[in-house]
């Protein structure tokens, strides 16, 4: 076939009623999600995992199959802590990953783990309509990502020997906070800080590289804590320790998607928010079962107690937050305004 006929064929294609009435699921795309989680199924498994599976079910479905997902738990396709980096650049599509991990590239993350900011599921879930959340939301697009599903957890202390409940307790020992705020506030209660990702803590408890680790009531069971663990603060009673871990998309993947496409990402996100919720709040309780289960010490913390850690980090971690750029100084100002 001549060029000149190949052009005329493709450009009355073009021009066709029958492509004009093409659906507009007809480009089918195929979406890679991250992160670092065991994996699972479905139905059983760590929520996030399950909960990744599920978006990824329900977005094909209603896109006809135009959308497909491929996952990749366990960071099993690149380190956790380049999962962020990766979707900025259109490099990977979607991940699930806690926020305050991007906390070195882009500063204003780390109020998804600031501690003693959230206390409550009622009062984080709230900033997606809040002021806080809008504008978080309009610099995580400045930044090139896209918040999909808005997802909170409490989290507790796993211990090697004496469980951690007044900052006076953490003195001395080796403690994993899990973002730089939280490690500032453990410095000043007087700890030694370890700085690693969740999927990492096993290891360095085992060896005593680490004493204690603060992280998701959803990852002291998902990674085996208990295994190593002689004590457990929970954060079923109350806690300062409340991450911001959401289902995230490149942007620049999101651009390139039909409108139609788009629109099923956001709501099938939006929706598997009170799962999430339930979920998280539900490993809450569980988590004290798994470790009384073997033997280990299990406490809560008391209202008065999280006000003692709070006011550590009201004078030193959130006005050194502030104090890094105007976008952190409006963010923690529209943040307190939920307390």
């Amino acid at each position: 076939m001549s060029v000149m006929t190949r052009r005329t064929l493709l450009g009355a294609i073009a021009t066709s009623p029958l492509w004009l009435n093409t659906s507009a699921f007809a480009q089918t795309s195929t979406l890679k999600l991250s992160h670092q989680f065991p994996g699972g199924t479905v139905n059983e498994g760590d929520f996030r995992d399950r909960l990744c599976r599920m978006f990824a079910a329900e977005a094909e479905k209603r896109s006809k199959g135009s959308l497909k997902f491929e996952i990749y738990p366990g960071s099993s396709l690149m380190k956790t802590n380049s999962q962020f980096s990766a979707m900025r650049k259109g490099a990977l599509d979607m991940s699930l990953v806690p926020l305050s991990y991007a906390g070195g590239e882009v500063p204003e993350v780390n109020i998804g783990l600031m501690p003693g900011l959230v206390t409550s599921y009622e009062q984080g879930y709230g900033w997606k309509n809040a002021d806080v959340g809008k504008e978080l939301n309009r610099i995580l697009l400045e930044k090139g990502i896209v918040l999909i599903s808005w997802i909170w957890q409490a989290g507790g202390v796993a211990s090697r020997t004496k469980p951690i409940v007044d900052p006076e307790d953490a003195r001395g020992m080796k403690v994993r906070g899990g973002s730089r705020e939280m490690d500032l506030m453990l410095k000043a209660a007087g700890a030694a800080v370890v700085t690693l990702p969740s999927n990492e803590i096993y290891a360095a408890m085992q060896t005593g590289a680490m004493d204690a680790a603060l992280t998701s009531s959803t990852s002291l069971i998902s990674f085996r804590l208990e295994e190593v663990s002689k004590a457990l603060t929970t954060g079923r009673g109350g806690a300062y320790w409340f991450m911001f871990e959401p289902l995230m998309m490149s942007k620049v993947v999101f651009d390139k998607l039909t409108k139609e496409q788009q629109a099923i990402i956001m709501s099938v996100g939006g929706e598997l928010e009170s799962f999430a919720r339930k979920a998280a709040m539900a490993d809450d309780q569980a988590v004290a079962a798994v470790y009384q289960k073997v033997g280990a010490k299990v406490v809560d913390l008391t209202p008065a107690v999280v006000k003692k850690w709070q006011n550590i980090a009201r004078t030193s971690v959130w006005k050194d937050y502030a104090d890094k750029n105007a976008n952190c100084a409006k963010l923690l100002a529209l943040a307190e305004k939920t307390l």
